[in-house]
């Protein structure tokens, strides 16, 4: 039988139960145990593609292509597992499947009730998940907070599994805070004994608490919260602030979590530590052997999740090269009221990440030149590809009114446009190119020597695509189509001559960076920009 890991979090939100579920998946692997992840959001939206990202943050999107939650992203970069559509479980997939098989009546003209029916399909859903990856332990982290009306269906499925399961199959780790009172001088725990009383009425007692601090937990407020919230002395665990997320699971360590956890579920591997972990991430973290300065110019630069895996994938970059990457956030708009020499003077790299709609647009276009004349290294993504080639057509080949149909319907030069079956899309969620696509190197280009092979495979979410029309008096000017979706003939990477790095991509490669593995496009555009 699978053994399961459930990770709830109370008292308030963004108290990072994802990067919790992450490191502990991080710790299990290092005992040489399999994992899975799955995510359960409790918002009635079937998936967060048709949410602004002012909203949710980024969507992350998997190789089978699901638009999924970001939490998704740090399962993916901390650990081995497997995460695809299946890994992430919404309240409007649950009821929506429901609500499916009542209609084709599969219910046999039963009552369709939350219990059992909705909370049987959340089971199930997350048993499928377990039995199809075939692992050793499934953690599921359910969102939102403990007391939320939203996410009950899913404490009480998990509540019923813990049962069905009995004793070291299954245990329960609760992420909660610590605030300290600056005024009063004092860590106070009732927020985490109210949060834990909740989680009791509802029949979950946690057996692990995971206790969000600013300060280190004394000896006496260990053995008070180990009383009030009725668990073992040695199940309060610190989980203090951290400068960089990938420390996290270093610190679990030092708590003796990873021990603990394989003493519940009865579980016996032998102790190994995390120093390649330490040695290779963390400590290049901490004491790298150079900085750069890279500009990123985007549209929903005021939320940090909204591109998250961006951030982290240049943090990647910079892992690789030994250098500390010093991320300068600049919104798109500030740049179309001019003067965008000042925002981006001094950058030694500019990267463009995604995104939809016209707000912003002409911002991304001045950056992309300014980056082209500078001969400042460039990295375009998805929209940064697009919005590459609409400055390479008005500023080189003189193509006027030059834009992407989704900017304007009506554009006298449509370089980037609909293809055809997307023109027939009617209902926006989950009609985008999404997922894993094939992708052809040239074997003379930039994105080749990175690669080091000719077929690649990455992730997409997108609807517009390079207008191949326009590849003549492109290739004419200077621009290399150097990574071709050979199926579908569709454009996929573009490189500048007599630049000494400008590449972009449609595809997103941040989705594929890991701290220890970082993506090698990342990877080489730091290396550029340092030497810039």
């Amino acid at each position: 039988m699978e053994k399961y890991i459930f990770v709830t979090g109370g008292v308030v939100s963004s108290l990072g139960k994802g990067i919790a579920a992450a490191s502990i998946g991080k710790l299990l692997e290092a005992r040489g145990l399999t994992t899975t992840i799955i995510k359960c959001d409790p918002y009635i939206n079937v998936d967060p593609g048709t949410m602004s990202p002012f909203q949710h943050g980024e969507v992350y999107v998997t190789d089978d292509g699901a638009e999924a939650d970001l939490d998704l992203g740090h399962y993916e970069r901390f650990t081995n597992a497997h995460i695809s559509k299946d890994s992430n479980i919404t309240t409007g997939k649950v009821y929506y499947n429901v609500i499916t098989k009542e209609r084709r009546g599969d219910y046999l003209g039963k009552t369709v009730q939350i219990i059992p029916h909705i909370t049987d399909e959340i089971k199930r859903g997350i048993k499928k998940v377990s039995h199809d990856e075939e692992v050793d332990v499934t953690i599921v982290e359910i969102g939102g907070t403990v007391g939320d009306i939203e996410s009950l269906p899913f404490l009480e499925a998990i509540r019923q599994l813990r049962w069905e399961l009995g004793e070291h199959y299954a245990l329960n780790i609760h992420v909660t805070l610590l605030p300290y009172i600056k005024s009063a001088g004092e860590q106070k725990t009732k927020p985490t004994q109210h949060s834990v009383g909740r989680l009791r009425e509802i029949g979950i007692t946690p057996d692990i608490l995971l206790c969000r601090t600013e300060k280190h937990i004394s000896k006496e407020q260990r053995d008070k919260i180990a009383l009030f919230c009725n668990v073992d002395r040695e199940a309060v665990i610190e989980a203090g602030d951290v400068k960089y997320i990938y420390e996290v699971p270093l610190s679990f360590k030092k708590e003796g979590l990873d021990d603990l956890i394989l003493k519940k579920l009865n579980i016996k591997k032998e102790d190994k530590d995390l120093n390649n972990w330490r040695d290779l991430v963390v400590n290049r973290l901490k004491n790298p052997e150079k900085e750069v300065k890279v500009c990123v110019v985007g549209k929903y630069i005021a939320l940090q999740d909204a591109y998250k895996s961006i951030y982290e994938a240049l943090v990647h970059g910079g892992i690789a090269n030994n250098a500390r990457v010093n991320i300068i956030r600049v919104d798109s708009e500030d740049l179309e009221k001019g003067n965008g020499d000042k925002h981006l003077q001094g950058a030694k790299g500019i990267l463009i990440p995604g995104g939809f709609g016209d707000r912003g647009i002409e911002g991304k276009i001045k950056a992309v030149q300014y980056a082209r004349e500078q001969k400042i290294p460039f990295f375009g993504i998805c929209l940064g590809m697009q919005v590459a080639a609409i400055e390479f057509a008005r500023n080189v080949c003189s193509l006027k009114g030059a834009n992407s149909t989704e900017f304007d319907k009506q554009a006298k030069n449509p370089v980037i446009a609909l293809l055809e079956e997307q023109k027939r899309v009617k209902n926006l969620g989950a009609s985008m190119r999404l997922g894993a696509y094939p992708c052809k190197l040239s074997k003379h280009s930039l994105s080749f020597k990175a690669y080091k092979k000719e077929n690649i495979s990455e992730r997409h979410r997108h609807r517009y695509e390079f207008n191949n029309e326009y590849k003549n008096p492109f290739e004419k000017k200077g621009m290399n189509f150097v990574g071709i979706n050979t199926q579908k003939g569709l454009v996929e990477i573009i490189e500048l001559k007599n630049h000494p790095w400008f590449v972009a991509c449609q595809f997103h490669p941040e989705f594929k960076s890991k701290p220890d593995q970082a993506h090698p496009l990342f990877r080489d555009f730091i290396a550029a920009a340092l030497g810039h």
